[in-house]
């Protein structure tokens, strides 16, 4: 094994990302478990992630995928407001809708982000539904 963690807390902090003591507690257990889960992910598509990393380039996007997982977690668990990736309003009766972007507070990779590691490919292809052909 290269190394068994993508990233570590203080490239969260060369970001500029500023955490509480409790944050940096939470953020050693979420690279963890991202690193896990990103490996696991690797393994399912066919790909060996310690060979993956061995690339500096794809050690670079790697450590990215790892990091922004990683803040996206940070992020719902905050005393500030959570990410909302959709949000209504309305007037006279007042109502407010809104639906967070990680309510559940887990880490997830988005599918760009796994593209970019190489991992999902577009795909093509098609079903015959209603076919003369009798089923073998």
């Amino acid at each position: 094994m290269i190394n068994s963690n993508f990233a570590d807390v203080s490239d969260l902090k060369i970001l500029g990302i500023l955490m509480t003591p409790q944050q940096e507690e939470a953020a050693e257990v979420l690279i963890s478990a991202a690193c896990a889960k990103l490996r696991l992910i690797c393994k399912k598509y066919g790909k060996n992630p310690d060979e993956m990393q061995a690339d500096e380039d794809m050690a670079i996007v790697m450590k990215n995928t790892v990091i922004q997982a990683v803040y996206r977690a940070l992020s719902s668990i905050s005393d500030s407001a959570p990410s909302v990736s959709q949000a209504s309003q309305s007037a006279l009766g007042y109502s407010v809708s809104m639906t967070y972007l990680n309510a559940g507070q887990s880490v997830y990779f988005m599918r760009n982000e796994l593209k970019d590691l190489g991992l999902m490919r577009q795909t093509y292809g098609g079903l015959e539904v209603y076919s003369d052909e009798a089923a073998d």
